[in-house]
């Protein structure tokens, strides 16, 4: 019995490298953190069951889902902080909204990112958890934080419900990519051919002043800044696709050129 529990420990490690070296092989090539990646069955039947947008997609895009998900997993630290208490679902919904957004891209991966760190609930821009102004449900962290972002877990999974419109997790992650050239400024050049900018502009400043005057469906946060547009409507993109190209025709075809490249 002791010789079998060995050698099903083997197995499991042999099955979790081969998997390691063929994401790295086919994604990306960022530094392992993280040996403890479940297999692709596992990975697959979390997918099935939470995310809507796996479900979407042919089989054969599914598997190279499980690849960004499992390399994701093994190249950036998940850490469950301030109490909560996060599972091994939760850390492959984490992964998957950063698979989402960039999942059209042959090479990808997130190089300014080495943690995501798990808050139980709301926080504040100090990040403390038991502030009577904590209302921040994720963040991209700056200065001591820098390469880092925070999550609530509440709201994590709320995100994945099946019924949901937005998504503050996948929100987090555009983020992270508009930041990647320099400026959180909504165009993200990381992403954005030269021959949208001028188009995504006027698309989003004329929804921006909608937004602003009340004339928009759009979620208000939405017309904060161009950065907080680019989030919000990426929520609806990837969340809520027919109801966003019904709704808003023109917007819903830019941002099908942004993140559908092939």
């Amino acid at each position: 019995m002791e010789y079998n529990a060995v050698y099903v420990t083997i197995a499991i490690l042999l099955v979790g490298v081969a998997l390691i070296w063929y994401v790295f092989k086919n994604v990306g090539n960022k530094k392992v953190v993280e040996r403890d990646v479940p297999d692709r069955k596992e990975l697959d039947s979390i997918l099935r069951e939470h995310v809507d947008f796996f479900d979407r997609l042919d089989e054969k895009a599914q598997q190279v889902f499980v690849d960004r998900v499992a390399y994701f997993l093994a190249t950036t630290k998940i850490s469950a902080e301030k109490g909560a208490q996060v599972g091994e679902v939760d850390k492959v919904l984490v992964a998957a909204s950063a698979t989402i957004p960039l999942f059209h891209f042959d090479k990808w991966s997130y190089e300014n990112l080495d943690e995501v760190i798990i808050y139980p609930g709301t926080f504040d821009e100090k990040y403390d958890v038991a502030s009577t102004d904590k209302n921040i449900l994720g963040m991209v962290g700056d200065g001591v934080m820098n390469r880092k972002m925070i999550l609530s877990l509440a709201s994590l999974r709320a995100g994945f419900a099946h019924s949901s419109s937005s998504n503050t997790a996948i929100h987090e992650f555009v983020h992270l990519i508009d930041k990647a050239d320099g400026d959180t400024d909504g165009v993200p050049d990381y992403l954005i051919p030269k021959s949208l900018v001028e188009p995504w502009l006027h698309e989003m400043h004329k929804n921006i002043t909608l937004i602003r005057h009340d004339q928009s469906d759009i979620r208000d946060y939405a017309g904060t800044n161009p950065a907080e547009f680019l989030a919000v409507v990426s929520e609806y993109f990837f969340q809520k696709p027919t109801f966003l190209q019904q709704d808003h025709p023109d917007l819903y075809a830019l941002l099908d050129k942004i993140y559908n490249q092939k």
